[in-house]
C-alpha cells in the first residue's frame, strides 16, 4: 500500500474550548450519537446504537484499566516534581506482574521539572504508614525507580497516592468521581495512563441489551500511551514519534474472527490499532516464523505482496496452536493515516479528536476527505468533543 500525500495541516479544524467537553454526562449511554452509513449521516443518541449496528455484528472493546498515572513529589527545598508512569522497564514489560510487584519496580515515566531533578538523586514520599522513594536512574531516558517497605503492591500503593490523569486539554485537576467515570465498565487489565474514551459511553445494560440481540462482544486489551494527546508538530506526520503500546489478544478472538464473516466494529480507535496490528504481526510470520509481535509504525506501508486476510489468522493459528498459546502478547507502534487499507476493521465507534492528531489522521484514513464534512457537522450540531464528548459511528 501507499501512503497518500500527507500534510500535518490539512487535518486541522476550528475546535471552540467550549466544545470540549470537561465533564461526562450524568449517564454513560445518554452523549449523542453521529452515525455515517451507507453514504447518509443520522443524528441520535448513543442510547440507540443498536438500530444502526449490521446484525450480529463483532464488536471488539479494549479492556485495558487506567491506573491512577500522576503522583506529586517534592524536594527538600521545596520544588515540586511530577511523575507520570508511561510504561514499565522489565524484561518482559508484563504490566500486570509489575503491578503486582512489591517493594521494587521501575517505569519510564513523563517528569515535570526534569531540570531540578538530578540523576540518583531520591525523592520521598511520606503519608501515614506509607514511605515510597523516587529515584532518577537515567535523566536522558527519564526511568525511575519506586522502592517502598510495606506489603503493598505497586497498584494499591499509586491508587493510595497517584492521581488519574485527564487528559491535558480538560485543563483541571482530577476529581473523585473521575476515578469511575473515566474507567470503562469493562476494565479490567491494569496499564493504561488514558481511557479508551469510545468504551465509556457503554453502560452494563446497555452491554447485555446488544448481547441478548445477537452481538457478538469480545475483548482485546492495548494499554494506552500517554502519545495519544501529543500533537503532531512536524509538516510530514510520518516523523511525529509513535508511543510502543503493549498488546494482548486471546486465541479464541482470533478464532472468531477466522470463522465468523460478520461485521467486526472495533470500539474505538485503540481496539482498531491492536486488531490491524494483529495482521500484520500475520504478515510478518509469513517471513520469519519466530518473529516478535512488534509493529513499527511504517511497516504497513512497506512493499507487501497482496495476503489473503483468512489465510493471515490461519497463520497466526497455527503459530499459537504450535507453541501451545493462549493469547499473543505483542507491542505496537502502528500509525495509520490516509492512504492506509483497513484489513480486519469494518466499522468504528469512536469520540471526537483533537485536531492535528494521530486519531484525526487514524479518522481521515477510514472515512476520506468526508471526515471534514462529518466534523462541520457535529460542530454545527453541538456536540460535545474529545474524551468526555459525545459519539460516532462509523461504517464502510
Amino acid at each position: 500500500m501507499k501512503l497518500d500525500v500527507v500534510a500535518t495541516d490539512n487535518y486541522d479544524y476550528h475546535l471552540p474550548i467550549d466544545r470540549i467537553a470537561k465533564f461526562p454526562l450524568p449517564s454513560r449511554e445518554n452523549s449523542k450519537l453521529l452515525v455515517s452509513k451507507n453514504g447518509l449521516i443520522t443524528h441520535t443518541n448513543f442510547n440507540q446504537i443498536a438500530n444502526f449496528l449490521p446484525n450480529s455484528s463483532n464488536l471488539i472493546f479494549n479492556n485495558t484499566k487506567v491506573i491512577p498515572a500522576r503522583m506529586h513529589f517534592k524536594k527538600s527545598t521545596g520544588a515540586s516534581i511530577e511523575i507520570f508512569l508511561l510504561n514499565p522497564v522489565s524484561h518482559n514489560q508484563m504490566h500486570d506482574l509489575i503491578m503486582k510487584s512489591q517493594n521494587l519496580c521501575v517505569w519510564q515515566c513523563v517528569i515535570g521539572n526534569l531540570k531540578k531533578w538530578k540523576n540518583n538523586e531520591v525523592l520521598i514520599f511520606e503519608k501515614e504508614s506509607i514511605k515510597f522513594t523516587a529515584k532518577l536512574l537515567d535523566k536522558e531516558q527519564m526511568l525511575v525507580q519506586f522502592e517502598w517497605q510495606n506489603k503493598l503492591t505497586f497498584s494499591e500503593l499509586i491508587h493510595q497516592i497517584g492521581q488519574t490523569p485527564l487528559p491535558p486539554y480538560l485543563n483541571r485537576i482530577p476529581l473523585e468521581k473521575d476515578d469511575e467515570s473515566y474507567q470503562t465498565v469493562f476494565a479490567e487489565l491494569e496499564g493504561a495512563v488514558a481511557a479508551p474514551t469510545a468504551g465509556l459511553h457503554f453502560s452494563k445494560n446497555l452491554l447485555n441489551q446488544l448481547q441478548s440481540i445477537g452481538h457478538n462482544l469480545h475483548q482485546v486489551t492495548l494499554h494506552v500511551s500517554s502519545g495519544t494527546f501529543q500533537p503532531i508538530k512536524v509538516e510530514n506526520p510520518i516523523n511525529h514519534p509513535m508511543h510502543r503500546e503493549r498488546i494482548i489478544i486471546s486465541r479464541e478472538i482470533i478464532q472468531q474472527l477466522l470463522n465468523n464473516n460478520n461485521t467486526v466494529i472495533a470500539v474505538g480507535t485503540t481496539s482498531l490499532r491492536a486488531l490491524e496490528s494483529l495482521f500484520w504481526y500475520g504478515v510478518k510470520l509469513c517471513d520469519n516464523p519466530t518473529t516478535a509481535f512488534f509493529i513499527d509504525k511504517t511497516f504497513p506501508y512497506k512493499n507487501h505482496y497482496k495476503i489473503d486476510r483468512n489465510k493471515i489468522l490461519e497463520i497466526i493459528l497455527n503459530k499459537m496452536e504450535k507453541g501451545r498459546e493462549t493469547e499473543l502478547i505483542g507491542d505496537t507502534e502502528i500509525m495509520i493515516m490516509p492512504g492506509y487499507q483497513f484489513q480486519l476493521v469494518q466499522g468504528l465507534i469512536t469520540n471526537f479528536h483533537q485536531p492535528k492528531s494521530t486519531l484525526m489522521l487514524l479518522i481521515a484514513a477510514f472515512l476520506g476527505e468526508k471526515w471534514k464534512f462529518i466534523y462541520n457537522q457535529a460542530l454545527e450540531n453541538g456536540y460535545r468533543f474529545l474524551s468526555y464528548g459525545d459519539s460516532c459511528l462509523f461504517l464502510r
